[in-house]
């Protein structure tokens, strides 16, 4: 019987599977492996220790935690004992937490460690509905909460405790698994209604597209709080048996490929950026030679990708592929373990140029597209079916259509319920069954799906012109002295934008240039520096219209972050909040030409 619901797939993969390293974690310098049936044992014995808490069938359990096994037990052992788990992202301040786990009505909650339960005790009092704390820390154990090992200590002594299937027995494919708490890019957050269907048809159906196995090793980095890493990063390769890695942390990500020597890595375009910038620098700055070689080998490989998306590749070309490889190309792929096949990006826009790259170099990224409120796949770029620029075609099951203004309409089974407690808001996005993105785009003569926008991010110039920043935005951050874009202009006159340099190559300019400076605010202000980066964006900006292209900019002493609340936890910009932020340098920007 195929699965329906989590706990069956859970329950299928550790009978099939059985494997020892079902899981990896780092633990006292070196990777360790957790097996099936260790994980199996402690969701099971948690999801008995929960059933003593007095928790019922649909009563939220909110998660907060990074990255780890304990996750994973966790969650599992919420869904096995009928409960509904509310993730939290860990970088949240308490005041949003406080905002989650009320809306909620969260009974209980999981936390990782001091810090995570420290923000907890902090909003305690004002949390009615919040029985108890469980945190994975046994130090942080005592009076205010219990430890993990406490509660599957408890679920294990229990006398004639029922078994798993039959524990199991009761939870049905259309019950609620999740409520997730949209990062909210404008407003506040609101909880997407997503049932243990929505997940394993979403899963089950990309393993059918993409071909994963019990052979392959996923990196675990993004948080599993965000709805992409949930189903791509956990429960697709909890499905096939394959092993997931977690990384230690986002600063250890370089050093966890090598060690870990992932098959599979799933990540937002940001990631791979900052990777292109950093290759792009070394081999710019090496000697002559090293740089002519490696454009030389570059080169080569756009060409065979080329012709092996074509369906046929010369023996010329494979010949010449095949030296660029032994000499430049195996080494970039060395430095993310050497066994990695494919990547997946999704989230937000990758850059075509980004995205040809990394395929050239034998680091192939498959693009998709989908949202929280759809579990969250509804396209993907296969080996089967390639298309650079495009997010793929939709996934079987899954209808897609455009409405008059453009909008992506999408039905099928990987879309939520609603929004919790919000039906007004329900109804708004949720209409004959399609479910209304917000996003902009267009599908081809050969099915493939495009994304322009977000809707409400389309900028109208005052002289009605319409622009999408997105696609500019993508463009002028392949400059290697740029980190960051954010398009500024609806309802102005032009178009402008604040940047973020990349701080490293913009010191490595002025010291060419013999630019002299004290700090980083200085050197941004020097006449030579906006010059290159004017120069910069006007090179990245050849293919857009006069109108799309960037007139006037600022510079930005330091990048945005998730900290500042500048950034999403899946690191997109919050635009409402860093043009609030800086609204007075904006402004500057629109006064000389507004004055007339």
């Amino acid at each position: 019987m195929a699965a329906e619901t989590i706990p069956q797939l859970f329950l299928q993969s550790v009978r099939k599977f059985q494997k020892a390293d079902a899981f990896r974690v780092k633990q006292h310098g070196s990777y360790t492996n957790i097996s099936h049936k260790e994980i199996f044992d402690k969701t099971y014995h948690a999801a008995l220790g929960l059933l003593t808490l007095r928790l019922t069938k649909g009563d939220r359990v909110a998660l907060l935690s990074e990255n780890r096994p304990e996750w994973v037990i966790a969650d599992l052992a919420i869904l096995s004992a009928g409960c509904i788990n509310v993730p939290i992202y860990t970088s949240l301040p308490a005041a949003q937490i406080a905002y989650i786990l009320r809306d909620a009505e969260a009974r209980a909650i999981f936390v990782s460690d001091a810090n995570q339960l420290s923000k907890i005790l902090e909003i305690r009092s004002n949390l009615p509905a919040l029985r108890r704390i469980i945190t994975f820390d046994p130090h942080c154990a005592g009076d205010e909460a219990i430890s993990l090992d406490k509660l599957i200590e408890t679920g294990a002594s229990l006398p004639n405790p029922k078994s798993y299937e039959e524990m199991i027995s009761t939870i049905g494919k259309y019950d609620w698994a999740s409520i997730i708490y949209t990062s909210g890019t404008t407003g506040e957050p609101k909880g997407a209604i997503l049932t243990h269907w929505n997940f394993v048809t979403n899963a089950i159906t990309c393993v059918s597209i993409i071909d994963v196995s019990r052979e392959d090793t996923f990196l675990s980095w993004l948080p599993l709080s965000h709805v992409f890493e949930r189903t791509g990063g956990y429960y697709t390769p909890l499905h096939v048996g394959a092993t997931i890695a977690y990384a230690e942390s986002m600063d250890t990500i370089p050093q966890d490929l090598i060690e870990v020597k992932p098959t599979v890595m799933i990540s937002v375009p940001r990631f791979y950026e900052k990777t292109y910038a950093r290759i792009m620098d070394m081999a710019t700055s090496g000697p002559r030679l090293k740089k002519y070689l490696f454009f030389w080998a570059l080169d080569a490989g756009r060409a065979y990708v080329k012709q092996k998306l074509a369906g046929r590749v010369s023996f010329a070309n494979k010949l010449k592929y095949a030296i660029a490889d032994k000499l430049v190309l195996f080494k970039i792929r060395e430095r993310t373990g050497g066994r990695l096949r494919f990547a997946v990006a999704g989230g937000a826009p990758l850059h075509r140029k980004i995205a040809e790259f990394f395929y050239a170099v034998g680091l192939p990224i498959l693009e998709g597209y989908g949202l929280t409120e759809t579990s969250p796949a509804v396209a993907i770029n296969t080996f089967e079916a390639f298309k650079f620029g495009t997010v793929g075609r939709p996934i079987p099951g899954v209808e897609v259509q455009t409405a008059e203004d453009g909008e992506i309409l999408v039905k099928g089974p990987n879309v939520m319920l609603g929004y919790f407690k919000k039906p007004d808001m329900t109804n708004e996005v949720i209409v004959d069954e399609w479910f209304h993105t917000g996003d902009i785009g267009f599908i081809d003569r050969e099915g493939f799906l495009s994304i322009t926008d977000r809707k409400k991010d389309i900028i109208v110039t005052a002289g009605g012109k319409n622009v999408a920043p997105q696609p500019i935005e993508c463009a002028i951050k392949t400059s290697k002295y740029i980190a960051q874009a954010v398009l500024i202009g609806d309802k102005r006159k032009f178009i402008s934008a604040l940047i973020v340099p990349n701080f490293d190559n913009i010191k490595k300019y002025a010291l060419s240039k013999q630019i002299p400076y004290t700090d980083m605010a200085s050197l941004l202000k020097n006449p030579k520096v906006h010059e290159k980066i004017q120069s910069e964006i006007d090179r990245k900006s050849e293919n857009f219209a006069s109108f799309e292209r960037i007139k006037k900019f600022v510079l930005l002493d330091h990048d945005f972050s998730i900290d500042s609340n500048e950034l999403t936890p899946s690191l997109k910009v919050r635009r409402n909040i860093v043009e609030k932020e800086f609204k007075e340098h904006i402004d500057k920007l629109y006064e000389e030409d507004e004055a007339f």
